[in-house]
């Protein structure tokens, strides 16, 4: 298999290989894609998560439990300092 990267591609890589970190431009790309790979798999079980919890939710819904609007912004508020507390 051959692979055509951009000039800054080919670049990166090289970098990398003359770190010392890897031996190859074929070590490179072989770690490049294990990411990619798991980056997908992660990817796919947030999706999955994601449907299960908004399957959840619509059935709530068709129940006719409602959730209190002042309690759900308060709860997405404090989510949200929290994540920037995280983050700073």
């Amino acid at each position: 298999m051959n692979v055509s990267l951009t000039p800054e591609l080919e670049e990166f890589v090289g970098n990398k290989v003359g770190s010392g970190r890897y031996n190859s431009a074929s070590e490179v790309v072989r770690e490049a894609l294990r990411l990619l790979e798991e980056h997908d798999q992660a990817r796919s079980a947030q999706i999955a998560a994601f449907n299960k919890e908004l399957g959840h939710r619509l059935a709530s819904l068709d129940r006719g439990e409602k959730a209190d609007a002042a309690a759900v912004r308060a709860r997405i508020a404090g989510r949200s300092r929290a994540r920037r507390k995280i983050g700073a």
